[in-house]
């Protein structure tokens, strides 16, 4: 039986291509989405059976995708495709609960075989990516204790690639005076009361590209 799969990534181009790949294999692509946020919404409507999308997409980035995925869905396995291979990517994906992290610059037979060790329920990791330096960081004493919630996390995302409040809150489906809230919140928990410091703390925290 064909696996039924979820891609989200905001180039079409590049969702095109990996469609046609993955039907080649006889993969079922049953939904696509260009951002995170949409990517929630298809998987929670579809259910499929995998999930491949990239970490760097507007709205809501892979990674916080990934972390409502796994609330909302939780036996749905998640594959970051992604450029990205520094550390606190890799270390955050996981700590989301991705299953999979395969790098673009790989070859195309790299995502089978993660598809394949995510589908026998183990986590997969680029060849490119050191396992003992994610194993290290992951067992190094307690996880990380995030200072934003994950609504918070979005919030700030959008305000990053600068959506004003009332448009933050369109995006949300909340009122303008939550979207408010949210950002005052976030100024206040991270002492940072400027925009273009909100925009490089999200840099550095992996929920925008510079």
């Amino acid at each position: 039986m064909s696996i039924r799969v979820v891609i989200a990534d905001d180039h079409a181009m590049l969702r095109d291509a990996l469609k046609i790949f993955l039907e080649k294999h006889d993969f079922i692509v049953v939904g696509e989405a260009e951002d995170g946020a949409g990517a929630v919404g298809v998987v929670n409507s579809v259910k499929p059976q995998i999930v491949i999308m990239d970490l760097s997409m507007p709205v809501m980035n892979g990674i916080e995708a990934a972390e409502h995925i796994r609330r909302d869905c939780n036996s749905i396995p998640v594959i970051l495709l992604t450029m990205h291979s520094e550390d606190h990517h890799i270390l955050r994906a996981f700590r989301a609960g991705v299953a999979g992290y395969v790098l673009k610059m790989e070859t195309a037979s790299d995502l089978l075989v993660a598809i394949r060790e995510v589908r026998r329920g183990n986590v997969y990791l680029s060849p490119g990516i050191s396992v003992n330096v994610v194993r290290e960081m992951l067992l190094k004493g307690s996880p990380r204790k995030e200072i934003l919630t994950l609504r918070e996390r979005q919030v700030l995302q959008l305000v990053a690639e600068g959506k004003s409040t009332k448009e933050l809150a369109g995006i949300l489906g909340i009122s303008d005076r939550t979207g408010g809230s949210h950002r005052s919140h976030i100024m206040d928990k991270l002492q940072i009361h400027e925009t273009a410091s909100l925009v490089r703390y999200a840099i550095r925290e992996g929920l925008i590209e510079a």
